[in-house]
């Protein structure tokens, strides 16, 4: 019981606490989940207008028969194109939460004082952005695998052949559009997740504040 106190004491390593069982949990979900989402990012793109004429329309009616055309045109693996850079993708929380962690311990280091909910706010808006921006040009290659109408990688292990795909649309990406041509909707992406991290944190320190209070365990200053 007392090194179960004194560990939840050390925020410190409380990103490295939960880093592993984090990660075992979003690559099953990845694996469980990828089929549903190639079908319904194909669903969303269906009757788009695209610039390429190489593009092929699709005509699905509905979810199962997606499933369905997917596996006799392309095959089962085709349902899980895009695992690669999703799998990659399953860090993202980790490593907003380690910056989060980390500039709320250098401002506390400075300051010596407790971090107001607008600080929280501040500093889980940045580490947000910054895990969303340096992860982006990878859910962009998602994207493009999930739709499939990409080239093939074939004469290695599925690993090599995705590894070869992610980087081949990464160069081909930066060729056509320039380095912008990677973060291209970040944005609008930006928007959509930084307001609900910042949120999410707030709450993050309300919740551990209370814990450690009723646990009687002291605890480094955060927020109130």
């Amino acid at each position: 019981g007392q090194y179960f106190f004194k560990l939840l004491s050390d925020r410190a390593i409380l990103p490295n606490l939960f880093l592993s069982p984090h990660l075992s949990a979003g690559a099953v979900n990845v694996l469980m989940t990828t089929p549903l989402w190639v079908v319904n990012t194909r669903l969303k793109l269906q009757g788009a207008k695209f610039r390429n004429a190489d593009l092929r329309p699709t005509n699905y009616s509905g979810i199962i028969d997606a499933l369905v055309q997917i596996i006799e045109e392309e095959g089962v693996g085709a349902l899980w194109n895009g695992t690669f850079p999703s799998l990659l993708l399953v860090l993202n929380p980790d490593v907003q939460f380690m910056i989060y962690e980390d500039l709320k311990r250098q401002i506390l280091f400075l300051n010596f004082k407790i971090l107001l909910s607008l600080e929280v706010f501040l500093i889980g808006a940045i580490a947000k952005a910054v895990a969303t921006t340096v992860i982006y040009p990878l859910q962009t290659v998602q994207s493009i695998l999930r739709f499939g109408q990409h080239t093939q990688h074939t004469g290695g292990s599925p690993l090599v052949n995705s590894l070869r795909s992610v980087m081949h649309l990464l160069i081909n990406r930066v060729r056509l559009y320039v380095m912008l041509g990677l973060f291209k909707g970040l944005e609008a992406k930006l928007l959509q997740t930084v307001l609900t991290a910042t949120l999410t944190f707030l709450l993050y320190e309300k919740i551990a504040s209370s814990t450690f209070r009723v646990m009687g365990v002291k605890r480094p200053a955060s927020s109130h």
